[in-house]
């Protein structure tokens, strides 16, 4: 399964996930390409832009699971420099990384914690027996 491929996202999609899936291919944020498809559908190629999206609907598949379980361990942050840009406003991106500091900063912390105990040294001795 390729990451860069064209799918469909109905789990973040309003009627079928065309438009979510097509800002995610293209890296913009899914208002703008609704605001664009919806534009276009209204300034005269509704016909055009129905069968489009009809169209889009029927030969696209739906995103697989496994790649948004991958999505879900990429660690990748990205800063918007232009507000089509999919990706976060600098406040937003500075305390979504406060977070998961925090979060790796406790679990090496109980890590510690474990490894410095008795508890540790004693099942390191059982595990040697």
């Amino acid at each position: 399964m390729d990451k860069s491929a064209l799918y469909r996202e109905p789990k973040n999609g309003k009627i079928a996930g065309v438009c979510a899936g097509l800002g995610r291919y293209f890296g913009m944020e899914v208002w703008w390409v609704r605001i664009i498809v919806v534009s276009a559908f209204l300034l005269g190629g509704g016909i055009l832009v129905l069968f489009a999206y009809v169209g889009l609907w029927l030969m696209l598949d739906k995103r697989p699971e496994s790649l948004d379980a991958e999505d879900e361990l990429d660690f990748d942050h990205t800063i918007k420099s232009k507000p089509w840009q999919k990706g976060q406003i600098p406040s937003e991106l500075l305390k979504e990384l406060n977070k998961e500091y925090e979060s790796l900063e406790s679990k090496i912390r109980n890590m510690e914690a474990y490894v410095t105990s008795d508890a540790y040294k004693v099942n390191k001795a059982f595990n040697q027996l």
